[in-house]
């Protein structure tokens, strides 16, 4: 096998010219050389913010460098590249349509264009579960401007079943949202079951997949999802400031661009033919400007990994360094908070003992170079595809004795 650069290299030359060029397949051990932060730390908070690779770097400054040399003479390759290949393999990453993939900012940016673009009457509510991040809280609390109230799913024991969803629908429900991957106990939700409960009552299903995809394998096209966003900063491992947005085309119709620019709309180069009913097909209408080029490179550059690696391999990379990590720290007397049935367990593993704070631990391990978060005054580790065993070693050794 080539060395992961050269690969790269040949990839893009391939993929910028024009051809559809296949993504490379990769090992685990040449891509986590890929990352410098591992000879420095033992990284295991790739839930919150994820280290990026030498790769991802090189995307960015590939195309920062063109714009350089360039200025705007490639802007008609730019687009069509992003476009035609790069959403392509996003698509191809999460089991959808490129026509059903727009750019945003972050996850947030997704989810107020579900909240701010759906036709709302007075009297519908959404259904949110009782422990939700608060990016998927305050878009909808707003809507009570407009008559529209949240009905809560409280948790049962740090999980929210399915037929807790389902007593809370009732014939005022628009939209059920909630996150794949709950943030501080990792408990992952039956995506299978709560979407066709959705599609059999008439319900939309709204998304927030920042904590599922990049270490979760995730098929669209098996699921009866009309929205889903995330960002690219944690599990992707790709640059601040970027993110994708996922429009079901069944459910296009019923959503419109809640802010719109010359980019929403199909003659976006005929600057004075002002035509805001040509709008351009499928979700790249969400789409109102110039997005985050070089941002976006890099989080091509993420997601050629992530195939290259394979989706199903990764989630069974990750999950097996969590079972690892849960093992050792039950022998040290460790409580497990994370939900741990198979179907259950995420890349997130939450952890405490009533015999210590987690925010003084927290603070023990950063100092000893290992990386991790407290939640819910809990401490919680979400180690990646570059992580290993060893970082889970070195995890244990400096954790405290309890």
């Amino acid at each position: 096998m080539l060395p992961i650069a050269d690969l790269w290299r040949q990839h893009a030359i391939q993929s910028f010219a024009g051809e559809d060029a296949e993504v490379p397949p990769l090992d685990f051990p040449s891509v986590a050389a890929q990352f410098p932060i591992k000879r420095k730390r033992a990284y295991l908070n790739n839930a919150s913010i994820g280290p990026m690779s030498e790769p991802v770097l090189a995307a960015v400054s590939t195309f920062l460098n063109d714009v350089r040399d360039n200025g705007r003479n490639n802007y008609p390759a730019w687009c069509r590249y992003a476009e035609e290949q790069i959403k392509a393999r996003v698509a191809r990453l999460i089991g959808a349509h490129a026509s059903e993939i727009a750019f945003v900012k972050n996850t947030t940016e997704g989810l107020v264009a579900v909240a701010n673009g759906l036709a709302w009457r007075d009297g519908d509510n959404v259904v949110l579960p009782g422990y939700e991040y608060p990016s998927n809280v305050y878009c909808w609390m707003r809507l009570a401007t407009l008559g529209v109230s949240i009905r809560w799913v409280e948790p049962r024991q740090g999980r929210i079943p399915v037929d807790a969803i389902a007593e809370a629908i009732d014939a005022r429900t628009r939209l059920v949202s909630l996150s794949a991957v709950q943030f501080s106990n990792g408990f992952r939700h039956d995506l299978a079951a709560t979407s066709e409960l959705c599609r059999e009552r008439g319900v939309l299903l709204n998304l927030d997949a920042i904590q599922w995809v990049g270490a979760l394998a995730l098929d669209l096209s098996r699921l009866a999802v009309d929205f889903l966003a995330f960002g690219g900063h944690k599990w992707l491992l790709a640059p601040i400031g970027t993110g994708i947005f996922y429009c079901n085309a069944n459910a296009l119709d019923q959503l419109q661009p809640s802010h719109v620019g010359y980019h929403s709309v199909e003659k976006s180069e005929a600057h004075l033919d002002y035509d805001l009913t040509a709008l351009r097909p499928g979700a790249a209408r969400f789409e109102a400007a110039l997005e985050n080029f070089p941002g976006i490179w890099g989080l091509d550059a993420a997601v050629k990994i992530l195939l290259g690696l394979g989706p199903q391999r990764v989630q069974e990379h990750i999950l097996d360094l969590t079972a690892y990590a849960a093992e050792r720290l039950r022998s040290r007397g460790w409580h497990i908070a994370s939900p741990w049935q198979s179907s259950e367990r995420s890349g997130l593993l939450s952890l405490s003992s009533p015999a210590v704070k987690a925010e003084h631990v927290e603070d023990r391990l950063r100092a000893a170079a290992v990386d991790v978060a407290v939640r819910d005054g809990k401490l919680r580790i979400s180690p990646s595809y570059f992580n290993d065993r060893q970082e889970i070693d070195r995890l244990m050794e400096a954790l405290p004795r309890i």
